[in-house]
């Protein structure tokens, strides 16, 4: 299990080997905009023009293999809620509005491409290598705590028949325990949902405690029964002139996609 960092000219990404459809974690570099925003912005709402994020995707998606007409985005509120789509909602987020709020999205619908977004978060990409159905996945703290990534590997089980053991997770950048620091009520919460197995994630100096979160959602994979999980070493906040940081930057910054590509049934 390895992350690997992929270069396409100016272009930056990060891919699993544990996954073999294409996907990526994105980094800020390689792409079009400008100013506060330079270069890779994915997100709609940061106050970038829509040329220039469509050119980020096109980029981006000629790298990975993806259409922007065909990518589906999440409407993220910091929630447990996994979301089903399929070819009619093909363009959501970037050429019509997202309705439903939800963290995670998973398809089994050949073609399509997933993204969650982060700045600090951590996304999660799912790939089932049976069933060929894939999720993506935002997990703020909250979202971790709610135990959002065991939601999306149940949710692909109920919906499309996997089984959690066939299922690949790669844990992608986020911000690290180095950086991310927090009061009492993230590393209760943590312990609330883990119990005393929660506590190797927690460390406390004075009032204040560092908390893992890729760690965190490590532990909630294996225990939906996901056995493969892959996690980066990257810590955004550690690197804000390769990541986008929002502790290190705050709003004037633009947002990473986590994106995944659902190739169809395996066995077919």
């Amino acid at each position: 299990m390895a992350f690997i960092n992929e270069i396409h000219g100016k272009l930056e990404y990060l891919t699993s080997d544990l996954i073999a459809v294409p996907h990526c974690f994105s980094t800020r570099l390689g792409g079009v905009s400008t100013g506060y925003l330079d270069s890779l912005n994915l997100g709609t709402s940061r106050g970038d023009s829509m040329e220039n994020v469509l050119e980020n995707y096109r980029i981006l998606g000629n790298a990975v293999g993806f259409t922007p007409e065909d990518v589906v985005f999440t409407r993220q509120t910091h929630t447990n809620i996994v979301r089903k789509v399929s070819a009619e909602n093909a363009g959501e987020g970037l050429f019509r509005p997202v309705e439903p709020e939800c963290d995670a999205l998973i398809t089994n619908t050949p073609g399509l491409a997933l993204a969650a977004f982060t700045a600090d978060c951590t996304p999660i990409l799912l790939w089932d290598r049976e069933t060929g159905a894939v999720g993506a996945v935002h997990a703020g703290w909250r979202g971790t705590v709610a135990d959002i990534a065991g939601n999306a590997v149940r949710a692909m089980c109920e919906s499309y028949g996997c089984r959690p053991e066939n299922i690949s997770a790669a844990i992608g950048p986020n911000i690290g325990q180095c950086c991310f620091e927090t009061d009492a009520d993230v590393p209760e919460a943590v312990l609330q949902v883990l119990g005393a197995e929660g506590e190797q994630f927690i460390t406390r100096t004075g009032d204040k405690y560092h908390v893992d979160l890729k760690g965190v959602n490590r532990i909630l994979l294996h225990r939906a029964g996901v056995i493969a999980v892959d996690v980066s070493t990257e810590c955004t906040a550690c690197q804000p002139q390769r990541f986008w940081s929002h502790r290190v930057v705050g709003k004037n910054r633009g947002s990473m996609a986590a994106i995944i590509v659902c190739k169809g049934d395996n066995n077919s």
